[in-house]
């Protein structure tokens, strides 16, 4: 007899569970469910966000393999021969409901035999075996931006050592703990409605969440704080076999690409040969397994980010090392942690200010001594080996995923079939210019510069990224050569930005151009921030576009001299404006 399957997804939601050994947490029918299941330790996301992250739990693919679904938000072209986990359980004769979140980053859509908020195994026509799963948004980013009543008190919460200690953040952190406290109790509602069906003993339950946290350095970030997410799979005797023994806590490095083939397993389906993942049913865990995470555009703000996480080290690359991690994005600063913490920056109160000047390179972190991650251990003699070994994991992995995020934003060559052609996108001779970005070293310069003559624009894109990292002096004239030749946009812009010349960026930024070029180009004016911008941005302030809206806003303000953390950059009366974002989505 074939398993049912409940699947409860809380979204944004951290494992802050007793059963993780949070001691604020009030989760008892989450330490249950771990209790008489599996409890995954080290359970990561492929992304820290939502959209891509989401592509990846429905297709078992990598949202960095199928661009654009690498980045927050857009709409990658379903390929003819992707079958998603629901389609494929349904043709094994299961009845298929999703409740009520969708957000795949894709033209993915009637895969289901009922997506609403009316949507529950309750509904299926006969006894057929059902997946049923149910999305917990009131664990979403979103809740932080209100208070209720606290039910841990603000002083008594231990706040990670990256973050100041001020009012506004610990009141969010004991928000999120009231809103997880929320949520175990959908949990158990869920749970008692299936005791009264009478289905306890033949339903398989997974919990997890989409990604990491909500609270500042956490969704969005390659951190754990952004990626660890918790993983609980209760099977019935019955379905005992399938899994390690009820109370087992395992230690090795998983990813949540692992649940959609997990599903078709447990389904008795074949495992389609582009899942990338393996199934967690009848699964030795290696203590050496390894969990990918990246990131690209998040809303208005570009960055790429790559990481690998082991069970106790986690290492990152950042390829856009001369941004910081503390760009301004006007869906985040709702939240009052981001705006306290961004003015005690401004007043100067900081001990550590790491989050807003550009980034290394190159992170390495032990988790196991240092769980907020704030020791950078990249470079240090004594972690070579760690550093050495995960680095050549993370570059094997980029060619095997065929990592489309090198790719500029719209770019013909995006996609998985598009990218796979011949000649279209040559990653491994990208990789020899990019993998140099990171490394910030004086001495790549001969690199760049030779890769500006490349006959693939995206090589020279990430030469002129390359040069615009070291900004070195004596190289203006070959730029103003590039400026004048060059036609790809996503070359100008970083030679322009490496100039400080705005004229080629006012140009860029304008409404002739596509989406990802002007916001490209808008980032880059951020980044100069000059007055004789005023007319492009007020242009770009006032446009349709959420993204390019939040940008220009949040760069006028800066012009005017009259930014704050709490200047409303991010406009709620038009989150669902007709041109400004996909319909039926939410951040």
């Amino acid at each position: 007899m074939r398993p049912n399957i409940l699947w409860i997804v809380s979204e944004d939601c951290p494992p802050r569970f007793g059963c993780y050994g949070d001691p604020h947490a009030a989760t008892p029918h989450l330490d249950a469910l771990a209790a008489g299941g599996v409890l995954f330790e080290h359970a990561y996301s492929t992304a820290p966000v939502c959209a891509p992250s989401r592509f990846a739990m429905i297709t078992g693919i990598a949202p960095e393999s199928h661009a654009p679904a690498n980045h927050m938000r857009a709409l990658a072209a379903r390929p003819p021969w992707l079958r998603t986990y629901p389609e494929i359980l349904r043709d094994l004769g299961y009845y298929c409901t999703n409740n009520a979140k969708t957000d795949y980053n894709a033209d993915i859509d009637g895969i289901w035999d009922e997506s609403s908020r009316q949507a529950h195994w309750r509904g299926r026509p006969d006894v057929s075996p059902f997946l049923a799963v149910f999305n917990y948004d009131g664990t979403h980013e979103s809740a932080v931006f209100a208070r209720d009543p606290f039910l841990v008190d603000p002083a008594e919460i231990r706040l990670p050592a990256y973050l100041p200690d001020t009012r506004d953040l610990r009141e969010d952190f004991a928000q999120y703990y009231r809103n997880i406290a929320d949520m175990d109790a959908f949990v158990g509602r869920l749970l008692g409605q299936l005791e009264e069906d009478g289905l306890r003993d033949s339903t398989i339950v997974i919990h997890t969440s989409d990604h990491g946290g909500v609270n500042p350095r956490s969704k969005r970030f390659c951190y754990d704080e952004g990626l660890h997410v918790p993983l609980i799979i209760s099977a019935p005797g019955r379905y005992g076999r399938l899994f390690p023994d009820p109370g087992t806590r395992v230690g090795a490095a998983v990813s949540t690409i692992r649940i959609p083939p997990t599903l078709v397993d447990l389904a008795g389906g074949e495992v389609s040969p582009y899942m990338q993942g393996r199934s967690l049913a009848r699964c030795a865990f290696d203590p050496g397994e390894l969990a990918f995470g990246m990131r690209n555009r998040m809303d208005e703000r570009y960055d790429m980010i790559r990481t690998v996480r082991d069970s106790r080290y986690r290492y990152i690359r950042n390829y856009h090392p001369h941004r910081p991690y503390g760009q301004h994005q006007g869906f985040a600063w709702l939240a009052a942690g981001y705006r306290s913490w961004e003015a005690e920056h401004l007043a100067g109160r900081l001990s550590d200010d790491a989050f807003w000047r550009p980034k290394p390179g190159v992170e390495l972190y032990d988790t196991a001594s240092d769980p907020d991650e704030v020791r950078n251990l990249a470079g240090e003699a004594a972690y070579a080996d760690v550093e050495e070994r995960l680095s050549r994991a993370l570059r094997d992995h980029l060619i095997e995923v065929h990592d489309n995020g090198f790719l500029p934003e719209g770019s013909p060559a995006e996609g998985y079939d598009p990218s796979r052609r011949p000649g279209a996108y040559p990653l491994a001779r990208i990789l020899e210019v990019a993998d140099a970005v990171p490394r910030r070293d004086p001495a790549e310069l001969p690199r760049f510069l030779l890769a500006l003559d490349d006959p693939d624009g995206t090589v020279r894109r990430w030469g002129a990224l390359g040069i615009l990292v070291l900004k070195p002096l004596g190289v203006e004239a070959r730029l103003r050569r590039v400026l004048e030749s060059e036609s790809d946009p996503f070359v100008v812009i970083p030679c322009a930005e490496t100039l400080g010349d705005v004229g080629p960026l006012i140009s860029l930024a304008g409404p002739d151009h596509p989406r990802a070029v002007r916001l490209e180009a808008l980032n880059a004016l951020t980044a100069l921030a000059d007055e004789s911008t005023r007319e492009v941005v007020a242009a770009a302030a006032a446009d349709d576009d959420e993204y390019i809206r939040g940008a220009g806003r949040y760069l006028l303000f800066q012009l005017d001299g009259s930014y704050t953390p709490a200047s409303r950059v991010f406009q709620w009366e038009r989150l669902r404006s007709p041109k400004g974002r996909e319909p039926g989505t939410t951040k």
